[in-house]
């Protein structure tokens, strides 16, 4: 199989996650008689799902190498990597979070799941925060034709989550919670700026977020030049003689 074969299975994978995890929303919004409009639309406004979606069109993208995406020896275009840069990135730092501080939490559901709508939750939660993040620790380490990054991609691969960021405290206060508990709604508690700090504590989150994205990205763009060095290596200089008459 072919590296853009196993892209564009990685990427199918990651549908079956996205899809799975929107029909987990819809069934416990149903279930409790919740806004199945502000469901979806909160759906779509998790960091998870968002930077999903995102890997799925730019590994398909990948795997295509078409277009402006491409150049004429193969190697991806400068477009390409820093979306594959800014992608990998955050399902790495997704798959770390969840794995070493999120596992294992019980939900605080009012009544529990149905078996099938558990079983398509574990689906989604496994799929999108374990199975892809592995798919893309590989990519990033082994696939082919990889173009060597500059320092300059981290604008991208820190910019990308800030604007998310930015969305989310923006949108925050102007949605009410589905279930009608609140007159607002953030995907994340730590992100909530209606506790007793006010925005202190969502402000040092996305700072840390930003400062992780900083870290992570940067390893990611050493990695492209061992790509490179490898793809290319050192060549040992010819030593000329000069005779003198």
């Amino acid at each position: 199989m072919s590296w853009s074969s196993w892209r564009i299975a990685a990427a199918s994978l990651a549908v079956t996650g996205v899809v799975a995890g929107g029909a987990v929303d819809i069934a416990r919004g149903i279930r409790m008689d919740e806004n199945l409009g502000l469901v979806m639309a909160n759906y779509f406004s998790y960091f998870t799902i968002v930077s999903a979606i995102a890997t799925i069109i730019v590994l398909i993208a990948a795997a295509r190498r078409s277009g402006p995406l491409a150049t004429d020896d193969g190697v991806e275009s400068r477009t390409l990597a820093v979306a594959l840069a800014t992608t990998s990135t955050a399902m790495i730092i997704l798959a770390i979070v969840y794995n070493a501080l999120l596992r294992g939490l019980p939900l605080n559901l009012a009544t529990p799941d149905p078996s099938w709508v558990a079983f398509l939750d574990r689906w989604a939660t496994e799929t999108l925060h374990v199975v892809v993040p592995v798919y893309i620790v590989i990519d990033v380490l082994f696939a082919p034709r990889r173009r060597v990054l500059t320092w300059r991609a981290l604008i991208g691969i820190v910019g990308i989550p800030l604007l998310w960021a930015a969305y989310t405290m923006l949108r925050g206060p102007l949605v009410p919670a589905p279930d009608g508990s609140a007159p607002y709604w953030y995907p994340y508690p730590f992100l909530d700026p209606n506790g007793p700090s006010g925005y202190e504590t969502p402000m040092l989150y996305i700072g840390v977020i930003a400062a992780a994205f900083l870290v992570v990205g940067g390893i990611l763009v050493l990695l492209t030049h061992r790509h490179h060095d490898a793809a290319h290596p050192a060549r040992t200089p010819r030593l000329r003689t000069r005779v003198r008459i």
